[in-house]
């Protein structure tokens, strides 16, 4: 990678951009639906991603500041959005298995996630107390990035942060593929969505080969989320192994939500081997090949 020659994307402008876009999508008065949800916690995912390739370059109090305030964005909304994609999960597992559900009938837990949702009109005090410290949040944040100078950052100091954050991932999918625990495919997840969004800074190295790049980590990422969303899915049913239960179809819903989590899993390791393998390197990447000068003989 010719690093004497980097001509990175801006990251300030970026990170007010998210924050801006996150702060228009959001009112404390209006119930946010399922897609603002969803679109405000990628742009902390991206505005924490992005704020990290600045972490050797800004003082530890404003970088701490600024992460924790995108993380705390992130948590608030988290359970808004779990109860969304349970629902989903729950109502298309009962769409392909109707004879199981109809041992499940008496399932109090299945039961809640199904029953009919009530439209509201405005969030409830705690959905609103949400949204108003989130707000909050984002207004400071947005205010202290505007007049935080960051001209003549060390662009070879924001290739190394990448790098640590390539290696990061390497490490995580060793682990997880060692010990496909759901913490450990979590971690993995969490740490190809960083490296997946601090890509985009990258692009004019070699846009058409990063762009490809970041396709092929954008669906590793995706059936990632997918198994992650059923764990976390068996996890909202209280289920434990044994079940304790004398009806045994609460055991079968979880062998095919497993079943399901495999096949996931089954899509990521071969893709994520050929980009994480041991012993790769980010200037092993498409994009970030260092190229072959040919001795004048």
């Amino acid at each position: 990678m010719p690093e004497d020659n980097l001509n990175l994307k801006d990251i300030k402008p970026a990170l007010c951009r998210y924050i801006s876009e996150a702060q228009l999508m959001l009112d404390p008065v209006v119930v946010p639906d399922e897609k603002v949800i969803h679109d405000v916690r990628v742009l902390m995912k991206k505005s924490r991603a992005s704020i990290k390739l600045l972490k050797t370059q800004i003082d530890e109090e404003s970088f701490n500041k600024e992460y924790l305030t995108f993380r705390e964005v992130g948590r608030i909304m988290c359970t808004w959005r779990e109860n969304s994609v349970h629902r989903k999960l729950i109502k298309d597992l009962k769409k392909r298995f109707p004879e199981l559900f109809s041992r499940l009938k008496d399932n109090e837990k299945i039961n809640l996630l199904l029953g009919k949702q009530q439209i509201l009109n405005e969030p409830s005090p705690e959905m609103k107390d949400g949204l108003v410290k989130i707000i909050g949040l984002l207004h400071k944040s947005g205010f202290r990035l505007r007049f935080r100078s960051m001209n003549n950052l060390d662009q070879k100091l924001i290739t190394g942060e990448l790098e640590k954050t390539f290696d990061n991932v390497s490490s995580c999918f060793l682990k997880a593929r060692n010990y496909n625990k759901k913490v450990n495919l979590h971690e993995f997840r969490k740490k190809t969505k960083d490296f997946l969004y601090q890509l985009t800074f990258f692009r004019s190295l070699d846009p058409k080969a990063i762009k490809s790049l970041e396709k092929r980590i954008e669906a590793l990422g995706q059936n990632l989320g997918k198994y992650n969303d059923y764990a976390v899915l068996i996890t909202s049913l209280g289920y434990t192994y044994p079940s304790g239960e004398n009806n045994s179809a609460i055991d079968e819903l979880i062998v095919i939500i497993k079943q399901e989590q495999d096949r996931y899993l089954l899509k990521v390791w071969p893709s994520a081997f050929r980009i994480f393998r041991p012993g790769k390197k980010l200037a092993n990447l498409p994009g970030f090949k260092v190229p072959v000068i040919n001795p004048i003989v």
